[in-house]
């Protein structure tokens, strides 16, 4: 008899080929890879051919989904850090600024009314649904986000930036649901939360993103100097200060997250020539699509019709009410005021890009990872399952619709709106030098 496992790495092998020879036509219709992934995902779990049960064991799945979803974000997170090379000051962050210091809280505390009002959840059960859902995925929604660093277009550089930083800051307001678990007095942990989990793990996650980074970079540089690094072996360079950097930085009580972002900034400034960078963000890339293709099988995998159906009232309230109310609503209350600059021109954002920020909060891995956590610090029985099964559908959700959409509306952007806006928009950190 054939061993499953043997079955599973064909199947994933011939998912693979099929995907990557066919790619130049999937990336043209208004399809995204992570559908097929799903899609294949439920056939190989117990709804389809049953060749991958991961439901045997819930507790061991929860680990192993935090485990699998934490390493793709923190990838996915200094990718996105290795991308942007515009000049750090707020000014030309500003659109950042705003999507995060804004967005987030409507987003987390929008949905925290919903939990509240509409699905019989204390306070801080709703809080943690609102951080588990309210950060955009900077794995999934690649399509959106910028291609590269000569890419400088002020939509893919706000959704890339966003996404690598909101996966970081949704953790403070994730620890107070988990706090809020465990303790319904919030005055016994409120006073450690702020300055613990918000204050300290912010700064620290900075600090340390910024300082192991430039240990790294100078250590390379110092070795290169004397021999050069086999060619074959230096892109691990990269995974190696992704691993350090996230590691050090959670053995501090800093956010490995925001620290690996920052690392990525880091390393895209800290070479003359951006030919290295470069080539580890190509590394990266490929190894961000190969982390994707497991994740979403896995969710894929784990989907099961009856909880799904037994929470898809409450499940539809808040994708509609997300998707179409608090993530649109909070957008456009963020960005009022908000202008493109360039030099002494000023622009306000064009209506059609503060919409499309609106409608690409893709949700996806991020929040798996933050459900898999809040398991692993306590979450359990029927709340555990309530916030799971939405969390489940609404990423679904996000997966099917944002990725029949993203192709058709950015090839709009790009037509009608994105030459237009970045003509007054900064191009280069050499225009404000």
């Amino acid at each position: 008899m054939i061993d499953i496992y043997i079955i599973d790495l064909f199947v994933i092998g011939l998912l693979l080929l099929f995907v990557t020879l066919l790619s130049g036509w999937i990336s043209r219709l208004p399809l995204s890879l992570a559908i097929i992934y799903l899609i294949v995902g439920i056939l190989l779990g117990p709804y389809g051919f049953g060749l991958i049960q991961l439901r045997r064991d819930q507790v061991f799945n929860a680990e192993v989904l935090e485990r699998l979803t934490e390493f793709v974000v923190i990838i996915s997170v200094f990718s996105c850090g290795l991308k942007i090379i515009r000049p750090l000051n707020f000014r030309t962050w500003d659109i950042t600024t705003r999507l995060i210091v804004f967005l987030m809280p409507i987003s987390i505390f929008g949905l925290a009314v919903v939990g509240k009002l509409f699905l019989g959840m204390d306070w801080g059960e709703a809080i943690l649904l609102g951080a588990i859902l309210a950060p955009t995925d900077p794995v999934l929604a690649s399509e959106v986000q910028l291609n590269d660093t000569s890419d400088t277009d002020e939509l893919r550089f706000g959704l890339t930036s966003e996404g690598g930083l909101n996966d970081a800051l949704a953790f403070p307001f994730v620890y107070f649901g988990i706090n809020a678990l465990k303790d319904k007095n919030w005055s016994n942990w409120f006073q450690q939360w702020v300055l613990v989990d918000v204050i300290w793990a912010i700064v620290i996650g900075i600090v340390m993103g910024f300082v192991v980074a430039q240990a790294i970079v100078w250590i390379d540089k110092k070795i290169q100097k004397i021999h050069r690094v086999d060619a074959i072996m230096e892109d691990f360079i990269a995974l190696g200060t992704i691993l350090i950097t996230y590691s050090l930085t959670e053995i501090v009580n800093g956010y490995g997250f925001l620290a690996v972002f920052v690392a990525g900034l880091v390393v895209q400034r800290s070479y003359r020539k951006s030919e290295k960078p470069l080539a580890q963000l190509e590394f990266i890339e490929r190894l961000e699509k190969l982390l994707e293709v497991g994740t979403i099988l896995v969710l894929g995998t784990i989907l099961l019709v009856q909880p799904m159906l037994k929470y898809a009232t409450q499940s539809l309230l808040v994708i509609v009410l997300l998707f179409l109310v608090i993530r649109p609503l909070g957008t456009w209350v963020s960005t009022i005021g908000g202008h493109l600059e360039k030099r002494y021109r000023r622009r306000g954002w064009y209506p059609g890009t503060r919409l499309l920020l609106g409608w690409f909060g893709i949700r996806g891995v991020g929040s798996l990872y933050y459900l898999s956590y809040a398991f692993g610090k306590g979450l359990e029985g029927e709340i555990g399952e309530q916030i799971s099964w939405i969390t489940y559908t609404t990423i679904v959700f996000s997966v099917i619709v944002h990725g029949i959409s993203a192709t058709p509306l950015m090839n709009w952007y790009e037509r009608n709106i994105s030459h237009r806006q970045n003509a007054s928009s900064p191009a280069t950190i050499d225009e404000f030098e």
